[in-house]
């Protein structure tokens, strides 16, 4: 799914706001199936948005456990959004 493969490239954008913004209106497309899969997005959304504070806060020292953790909730959404052929789980 192309959605997927651009939000993930958004986890390593250098301008973290905008691809919050941008990762928002692409989750918007999917299909709301299920409480759970709202509450991944909402939980992806909420590791894009510690991304960026940790960026501004800290620099580049600790980004890539943020990262980390925002793929694994993408794969999540992912999951749960049928989207199953693509998943690589991030483990």
């Amino acid at each position: 799914m192309q959605i997927f493969d651009r939000i993930d490239s958004l986890i390593d954008a250098d301008d973290c706001r905008a691809a919050i913004e941008e990762a928002r209106a692409l989750l918007l497309q999917l299909e709301q199936r299920s409480d759970a899969l709202t509450h991944a997005i909402d939980d992806f959304l909420l590791d894009l948005m510690t991304l960026s504070f940790i960026i501004e806060c800290y620099g580049r020292g600790f980004e890539l456990l943020a990262r980390t953790l925002a793929r694994r909730r993408l794969a999540k959404v992912r999951l749960l959004s049928g989207g199953v052929g693509s998943v690589t789980w991030p483990f």
